[in-house]
């Protein structure tokens, strides 16, 4: 198929305008089929087997992914090509298929939604209204300031609703028009019960990151929105990892959906150096990550604990330890959270502690380490965490504390 329309090359020029230019890597065969083997060990108790943290990064030459299609007339250089998740699942999203999309992190899956759902909004029927469902308040901040970038000046609108946030403002926000709404489940539920949103407004459907939506159990919230779009003619799902278990679920939601599959399987990037801190008896896990973080090599530093109590307690010892850190997690306020983040992103910190809301989705770039204090309870939540570093093409590093 042709894509001549002078719309797209514009949506798709402003949507990577001081967009770093993003790269597939060529897989090492040996190195695949290790991390496939390993990602199945576990022990007798159902943890993963401390091997599974283990794999030596493999040097991997960068290339730019390079479209098969033709499209005419759109005026962009090799760094502003489309990834490959984006270049397989446009026609599909254009033409109003249901589609489900997988692809590793950092390949550009939000574009891959976005842009063809900028250009129908603008090419077919204006009337048409977008809900975009995210597992997290920061995904959710991030998919909106990138539909933003996408449409400015479109006279296209958006409006981000999450927690934290001021119930009242969202409602007078929802009162200005609006082409797309993006949001976590809970704000989204709040807002359709207090009259503020009527779901029956939205034919197209996107849930960002599914397979972690429904393990947080908002399965009961997905099938209620679900159930309250009686005109949805379209439903887009996108995520990292594809959970077997979920099929059924998946099924429920779309008739004959269009599958992209450009990553074979839940693996993790070849590029990422992963190894074990073992912590024997008598030594304290807090005295080993401050002797590490000390060290000039630890740049830019996240660090993953299972709860809200363990993230506090790890960001105060480091303070204590003279290291510049903050934490993220359910307990902080969003504007706490987005403060946070910024200093992270510009190396305002060092170090930034954080539970599993960090895990996805977010683009955050020159991550040299990423720690998990505790070991991942499973290996998706285990790629998710560590593919935070090792980004478009960098190298990277992933240390799990073993007690």
């Amino acid at each position: 198929m042709i894509f001549s329309a002078a719309l797209t090359n514009y949506i798709i020029m402003e949507y990577y305008k001081g967009t770093r230019s993003r790269g597939n890597k060529k897989t090492n065969q040996r190195n695949t089929e290790r991390s496939r083997t390993t990602n199945r060990k576990k022990n007798r108790d159902g943890s993963l087997d401390p091997d599974s943290f283990v794999s030596r990064a493999m040097p991997q030459q960068p290339v730019i992914y390079k479209s098969e299609r033709q499209i005419d007339e759109l005026p962009v250089d090799r760094a502003e090509n489309p990834t490959e998740i984006q270049d397989k699942t446009i026609e599909a999203i254009l033409n109003g298929r249901n589609l489900m999309g997988l692809a590793q992190t950092g390949t550009g899956k939000t574009g891959a939604f976005l842009i063809p759902l900028v250009h129908n909004l603008l090419r077919k029927d204006s009337r048409s209204r977008v809900l975009v469902v995210s597992p997290t308040r920061e995904l959710a901040l991030q998919i909106d300031s990138e539909f933003r970038s996408i449409a400015h000046g479109l006279k296209i609108f958006s409006t981000c609703l999450i927690g934290g946030t001021s119930v009242w403002r969202d409602i007078q926000s929802l009162r200005r028009p609006g082409h797309i709404i993006i949001g976590t489940p809970g704000r989204i539920a709040d807002m359709v019960r207090q009259r503020a949103l009527d779901l029956n407004m939205f034919t197209i459907l996107v849930l960002d990151e599914f397979d972690r939506l429904l393990d947080m159990g908002f399965a009961a919230e997905i099938e209620r929105l679900v159930d309250g779009m009686s005109y949805r003619s379209q439903t887009i799902l996108f995520s990292a990892t594809e959970d077997k278990s979920q099929r059924k679920m998946i099924s429920s939601l779309m008739d004959d959906p269009y599958e992209v599959r450009v990553r074979n399987e839940n693996i993790v990037a070849d590029n990422i150096e992963q190894d074990i801190i073992t912590v024997k008896e008598g030594e304290k896990k807090i005295d080993i990550l401050l002797n590490m973080v000390r060290d000039k090599s630890f740049e830019k530093v996240l660090v993953f604990a299972d709860t809200k109590r363990g993230v506090s307690r790890i960001c105060r010892d480091l303070k204590r330890g003279g290291i510049s850190v903050d934490e993220i997690h359910g307990d902080k306020s969003q504007n706490y959270r987005i403060k946070a983040l910024e200093s992270f992103r510009n190396r305002k910190i060092q170090v930034l502690v954080a539970t599993d809301v960090a895990a996805r989705g977010l683009d955050i770039s020159h991550v040299s380490h990423v720690i998990n204090f505790q070991a991942p309870k499973d290996m998706e939540s285990y790629i998710h965490r560590i593919g935070r570093t090792g980004r478009a093409g960098a190298s990277g590093k992933a240390l799990t504390f073993i007690n």
